[in-house]
C-alpha cells in the first residue's frame, strides 16, 4: 500500500536524490563563480551567468513537482529569498504551485480514521471521496457532519483536511538532507560571509514543522477570528474541535467565488476595484493594527462570500454587502514587539538623516547578520543622506544619472558584501505584500500599492510619536554628554599622539593587504607546483621513482594554489 501513495517510497533514494543534486550545482557554481574567475575569466563567467541561474532553478523546479514533500516549499521559499538569491532564481520559482496528484481515497480513509478514533461513517454522515484540493503536504475533502456535531456546532456542511499519509517522514528526511546541504554551503566563505546557511534552512524547518500541525493552524484561525470579529469586511470558518486532530482538520465551509475570478464577481454585481481596495485594506490593518497577519494570501486562500444584504455586525454601515473570507492559517506572520521597536529606529534614523543609526537599526531588525563589519556601511548610508536626503521622488527624478552611478562605483562592493538575512518576520511581510500586490493588480490594472499603504503608515507614525520624541530625548541627552566630554578626548588625543601611541583603523587597506598576502601565497604554491611538476617530467625517464615521486607531490601546491582562501574554517558536523 505504502509504494502506491504518491511522494512515498524509498526514503533513502529520496535523500540521495535531494544531496547529488545539490551536489551538482554546489560544483558547478564552485567552478564557474570561484575557480574559473581566479584564472582571469570573469567577463566569461559573468555573461553566461543568468543562463546558468535560469536553468538551475528550472531544473529545481522539475524536481520539486517530482519529489513533492517540502521540495515545493523549499521552492516556494527560495522564491521568497530576494535578499540571498539571484533574480533569475526567484523569478522562475515564484511561480511554483503546491499542487501534486491527490492521494487515493483507502490511504486518506486509514489516515483520517487512525487520528479520529472511529471509521469516517461515525465520524461524518457523508465524506466526499474526491478531493476539492491536492497539496504537498495534505489535500481537503467536503463532508458533513453527524446529527450531534452538527446541533453543538451549528452548521453541518464542512471541509476536512487530511495529511498525506507517511508525510512526517519525507519531512524528516528532506529537512536532513537540506540541514547537510546547509552545512556544506557554511564552509565555503563567499557563501558564509552572505548567508547563516544553517539558521536559514532551520527558519525554514521551523515554518514547515508548523504547517503540518493542524491543533497550531486551527489555533491560528480562531486567534485570527477574534480579531476579524472587528472588521464587518472579513469572515473566517469557524474550527469543529470535535474532529480536530494534528493531523485532520475540520472547518465550516465557506467556499464562495475566487477573489481573482473576475467574470464571477462582476456576474454577482461586485465591483472588482472595490474588492482590490477592501482587501489591501484589511491586509494593512493586519500588519498595522491587529499585528498577526495572513502569510500566505493567494487566491486559492480568499473567497468573496455575497451577503444579500448592506453587511452586518460592528462597522456594517460602512461595510460592503460583501465579505472577504479566508481560509488556510498554516502560514501565519505576526510584527513582535522588537520588529515594531527596529522599523521605529529605522524611520527615526531616515528622518534626522543618520547613516549610523540607520544601520543600527536595521542590525536590531535582524536584516544584517552579527558578523557584519558595518563601519564602510555606516559612511556609505552617510555618503548617500549626505547626497539624496530629504529629496522627494520628484526631486529624485531630476538628479543627474551620473551622480547615481558615482554612488554605485564607490560604495557599490560595500553593499554586495554586507552579510544581508532578511528575518523570517520580514520575509512574511514581503510575501504577503507581494501576494496582495498581484492579486489587486489583477482587479485593477492600475492599482497603486504605495497610495493605499500611506494611511497606514502615517498612523503607524502617530502611534508611536511619543516613543519618537523619547528617543530625541535620549539621542539628544547623549549628544549632550558627548558635547561635555569632548575637551577632555581631545586632550587625551593629543597626548597619545605626542607619545607615539595612536593607532588608526584602515578597513579597507587592511582586507586588500590581507587579499595580496593571500594572492601572493598562492603565486608561490603555482610557482613550485610548475617547478615540481617540470622536474618530475625531466627526471621520470632517468629516475622514474624519484620522477614520480615530484609529479605527485606537486599537487599539493597546485590545491593550496587552487582552493587557498576559498573554504572557511570547519564548523560543527
Amino acid at each position: 500500500m505504502r509504494e502506491s501513495i504518491p511522494g512515498v517510497g524509498d526514503t533513502r533514494a529520496r535523500y540521495r536524490r535531494i544531496l547529488r543534486f545539490a551536489a551538482r550545482y554546489l560544483v558547478q557554481s564552485w567552478w564557474f563563480e570561484l575557480f574559473l574567475p581566479r584564472f582571469g575569466l570573469g567577463r566569461f563567467v559573468a555573461r553566461g551567468r543568468a543562463a546558468r541561474m535560469t536553468r538551475i532553478a528550472q531544473r529545481f523546479h522539475v524536481l520539486a513537482v517530482d519529489l513533492g514533500g517540502l521540495m515545493i516549499k523549499v521552492g516556494q521559499f527560495m522564491s521568497s529569498r530576494l535578499d540571498v538569491l539571484p533574480p533569475e532564481i526567484t523569478k522562475e520559482l515564484e511561480g511554483l504551485q503546491d499542487e501534486v496528484p491527490p492521494v487515493p481515497f483507502p490511504a486518506i480513509r486509514g489516515a483520517a480514521e487512525g487520528e479520529l478514533g472511529m471509521p469516517l461513517d461515525l465520524a461524518y454522515a457523508w465524506f466526499d471521496e474526491v478531493p476539492v484540493a491536492a497539496a504537498s503536504l495534505g489535500q481537503a475533502h467536503r463532508a458533513r457532519l453527524a446529527a450531534l456535531d452538527e446541533e453543538i456546532s451549528g452548521f453541518d456542511e464542512v471541509v476536512v483536511k487530511v495529511q498525506r499519509p507517511g508525510i512526517q517522514e519525507i519531512v524528516d528526511v528532506d529537512l536532513a538532507a537540506l540541514r547537510r546541504v546547509g552545512r556544506w554551503l557554511s564552509r565555503v566563505q563567499v557563501v558564509a560571509r552572505r548567508v547563516d546557511m544553517p539558521a536559514l534552512v532551520e527558519e525554514f524547518a521551523a515554518t514547515s514543522m508548523a504547517e503540518i500541525d493542524y491543533l497550531l493552524e486551527a489555533g491560528n484561525a480562531e486567534r485570527f477570528a477574534e480579531n476579524a470579529a472587528r472588521d464587518a469586511r472579513v469572515s473566517v470558518p469557524e474550527v469543529v474541535w470535535e474532529r480536530t486532530t494534528r493531523r485532520v482538520l475540520t472547518l465550516s465551509d465557506v467556499t464562495a467565488i475566487k477573489i481573482n475570478d473576475v467574470d464571477a464577481l462582476r456576474a454577482a454585481g461586485i465591483d472588482p476595484s472595490e474588492v482590490a481596495h477592501t482587501f489591501a485594506s484589511v491586509m494593512f490593518e493586519q500588519l498595522f493594527g491587529d499585528g498577526f497577519f495572513h502569510a500566505d494570501p493567494h487566491p486559492g486562500n480568499i473567497f468573496v462570500t455575497p451577503l444579500g444584504a448592506a453587511g452586518v455586525g460592528p462597522g456594517a454601515a460602512a461595510a460592503p454587502p460583501w465579505q472577504l473570507t479566508f481560509i488556510d492559517f498554516g502560514m501565519m506572520g505576526e510584527v513582535t514587539p522588537k520588529l515594531r521597536r527596529g522599523l521605529r529606529r529605522l524611520v527615526i534614523a531616515v528622518a534626522s538623516q543618520d547613516g549610523k543609526g540607520l544601520v543600527d537599526s536595521i542590525g536590531d531588525v535582524g536584516v544584517l547578520l552579527p558578523s557584519a563589519d558595518t563601519r564602510e556601511l555606516e559612511r556609505a548610508m552617510t555618503q548617500l543622506f549626505a547626497r539624496f536626503g530629504g529629496m522627494g521622488f520628484a526631486e529624485l527624478q531630476q538628479v543627474d544619472p551620473k551622480e547615481f552611478r558615482d554612488f554605485a562605483v564607490e560604495f557599490g562592493d560595500v553593499v554586495r558584501d554586507m552579510p544581508f538575512q532578511l528575518p523570517e518576520n520580514f520575509l512574511l511581510i514581503i510575501r504577503a505584500m507581494s501576494l496582495v500586490s498581484g492579486v489587486c493588480s489583477a482587479l485593477e490594472p492600475g492599482f497603486n500599492m504605495w497610495e493605499a499603504i500611506e494611511p497606514y503608515a502615517d498612523q503607524l507614525m502617530r502611534d508611536e510619536r511619543g516613543n519618537v520624541v523619547q528617543d530625541v530625548a535620549r539621542q539628544a541627552l547623549a549628544t549632550a554628554a558627548i558635547s561635555a566630554a569632548l575637551p577632555q578626548r581631545i586632550n587625551g588625543v593629543i597626548e597619545r599622539i605626542d607619545e607615539g601611541r595612536i593607532a588608526v583603523e584602515t578597513p579597507r587597506i587592511d582586507r586588500r593587504l590581507a587579499r595580496l598576502e593571500r594572492a601572493a601565497r598562492r603565486i608561490v604554491s603555482a610557482i613550485l607546483f610548475g617547478g615540481l611538476l617540470v622536474g618530475g617530467v625531466l627526471l621520470r625517464p632517468e629516475d622514474e621513482v624519484f620522477g614520480t615521486v615530484l609529479m605527485v607531490g606537486s599537487v599539493l601546491p597546485l590545491l593550496h594554489a587552487v582552493f587557498a582562501g576559498m573554504v572557511g574554517p570547519r564548523g560543527p558536523a
